[in-house]
């Protein structure tokens, strides 16, 4: 077995060899994010309505396994907010938050996800992840945002009861001051921090400062909401109990939008990180290796990861240069699952909210889908409406991204079956443009020039056929089609038999019919399947200049009257 295949198989083996400068560098950026992820682990634990110290295990087995078999060895691989929530969401009526059913649920959305996730990427079917497009998906992460931004500000603010029965009977008796001031004082620290100091992981510093002041004002004793007992030690194999038909039902549709949600985050990191280090992303290897990296969540009795954007842009913004780093930050979740879990004990559950708030408050941008109204009108539709299905399908979160791909495909489908088809006139400078928006005279008495952008294919062949019929219909005088195809890239079954057609069309009336540009491999298709045959009515030019000199030369425009 050669290097180059063992490296294919294990990426790992490429990574650069270690060496004291390197392993400083990737030490000191390893610790940097390290310090973010065990409390973002935890916090999105709780928004997951898991067991706190199942965000920890996703934050150690599955990175582990997502940096040593994916090609973009920079990502913060681990618990995010928008995959906890639509887990949280997808779960929301079919167990109890936190239960042994919950979990168990949240395993197989794992293992699921990570299972077709796997698949795509050996079959090498990344391309798929294409069809989701930048406005369903800004859409989607922007209405999550404020669900989860709404999800958590009960914790946030202390709020002891409904917001209904403080909206019957407003009075600060409905909220617990102190979890009030916890929770606000860490907002604002946190918000500050991010501003002045971007790099520095100011989530461990505050959650220790606020675990700190609990126990010293006895937070836990006095009825406070904290975040409790948190066991400690590594996680061991879990095997769930297989699902039923309808349990399988149940989470085969929130499991696939968990896929697609989760590596397109992953996407959006990669592609930073390999255009700043001038590789190639391999978007297959990465579903491989995230694949793999939720399969294993789900077997640690944790739940389905992604990769982080923000801890991602703090690993390259702290110098991280390989997988390394990521190595040393997993040490220090390792130690933390080992030894610091009872620190955990009195961090007040207001905290973990203002971690969450403060991580999500990046990603919404209320202006952000009015700025493509003037780039697509269409798009942008499909994007509000995106967003206004995502908030009124809540919790099941998963339509709106579902119902967002469905229009988005349906724009793009017809689009494709009305491709852009113009009469083409001479213009002074040279070019070939639009006849009738530039009132250009015919290239040639008798010719119906006309030039189509798009494939000739089964979704455009039929819209070629009806403008040609038309125009012949209307306009009888005429007697040369001239077909400009250069920008026929490709040519289908249906588009040959839509092009012998026409050939057949123009020729019996007596015609002739006329391409210019045609390219070498719809050249050979067409002559493949004996539609050039040799025919006086047929005239083959290999450019557009060619054919336009042979069609002004066969039929010069006629002298215009002379007044007497």
């Amino acid at each position: 077995m050669t290097l180059a295949l063992l490296r294919r198989w294990f990426p790992f083996l490429g990574w650069p060899r270690p060496s004291a400068e390197l392993l400083r560098g990737e030490f000191w950026a390893g610790m940097t994010v390290g310090l973010m992820l065990v409390p973002q682990g935890v916090a999105y634990a709780h928004l997951a309505g898991m067991p706190l110290v199942t965000g920890i295990y996703a934050s150690l087995v599955p990175a582990l396994v997502a940096v040593l078999w994916s090609s973009s060895t920079r990502l913060g691989v681990g618990p995010t907010a928008l995959t906890s929530l639509l887990i949280g969401a997808s779960l929301t009526g079919l167990a109890e938050p936190g239960s042994a059913q919950w979990v168990r649920l949240a395993a197989w959305m794992a293992i699921l996800a990570g299972l077709v996730q796997l698949t795509l990427g050996v079959v090498r079917f990344g391309w798929l992840l294409n069809l989701v497009t930048s406005p369903v998906l800004g859409s989607f992460t922007q209405a999550a945002a404020i669900l989860i931004l709404l999800s958590q500000l009960p914790a946030l603010l202390g709020l002891r009861t409904t917001w209904l029965a403080l909206w019957d009977a407003p009075s600060l008796h409905h909220f617990d001051l102190r979890a009030m001031a916890f929770g606000l004082g860490s907002l604002a620290l946190l918000v500050l921090a991010r501003r002045w100091r971007p790099g520095f992981p100011a989530a461990i510093v505050v959650i220790a400062l606020a675990a700190f002041t609990s126990w010293a004002m006895g937070l836990a004793d006095a009825g406070g909401a904290v975040v409790g007992p948190v066991p400690a030690g590594l996680p061991s194999l879990y095997l769930p109990e297989w699902l039923a038909w309808g349990e399988l039902q149940e989470l085969a549709l929130p499991a696939l939008v968990v896929m697609l949600v989760s590596f397109l985050e992953t996407a959006s990191s990669a592609k930073v990180e390999h255009s700043r280090g001038g590789t190639r992303w391999n978007e297959n290897q990465d579903l491989i290796a995230h694949g793999m990296a939720k399969v294993s969540a789900g077997l640690c009795g944790s739940f389905a990861t992604s990769a982080s954007f923000s801890r991602s842009a703090i690993n390259l913004y702290a110098g991280a240069r390989s997988g390394w780093a990521t190595l040393f930050a997993l040490l220090l979740v390792l130690a933390t699952l080992l030894w610091l879990t009872p620190a955990l004990y009195h961090v007040p559950q207001a905290v973990l909210a203002a971690v969450v708030v403060t991580a999500i408050t990046s990603l919404i941008r209320p202006m952000g889908m009015l700025k493509l109204w003037p780039v697509s009108r269409v798009e942008t539709v499909i994007g509000l409406v995106t967003f206004a299905l995502t908030l009124a399908s809540a919790p099941r979160l998963y339509w709106g991204v579902l119902v967002g791909l469905v229009l988005n495909l349906s724009h793009f489908l017809y689009q494709r079956l009305h491709p852009r088809i113009i009469e083409v006139g001479l213009h002074p400078d040279g070019s070939l443009r639009d006849r009738h928006l530039w009132q250009l005279a015919p290239l040639a008495p008798g010719v119906l020039a006309l030039r189509m952008d798009a494939e000739l294919d089964f979704a455009s062949a039929s819209a070629l056929e009806r403008r040609v019929a038309d125009e012949l219909a209307a306009r009888p005088e005429i007697d040369t089609l001239c077909l400009f195809a250069l920008p026929i890239n490709r040519i289908d079954v249906t588009g040959v038999e839509a092009f012998s057609r026409l050939f057949a069309l123009v020729s019996g009336r007596g015609g002739h019919l006329v391409v210019a540009g045609l390219k070498l491999p719809v050249q050979r298709t067409l002559e493949c399947a004996g539609a050039l045959p040799e025919s006086p009515n047929l005239h083959i030019h290999r450019t557009d200049a060619e054919a336009i000199a042979a069609l002004q030369a066969a039929r010069p425009a006629p002298e215009p009257a002379v007044a007497h």
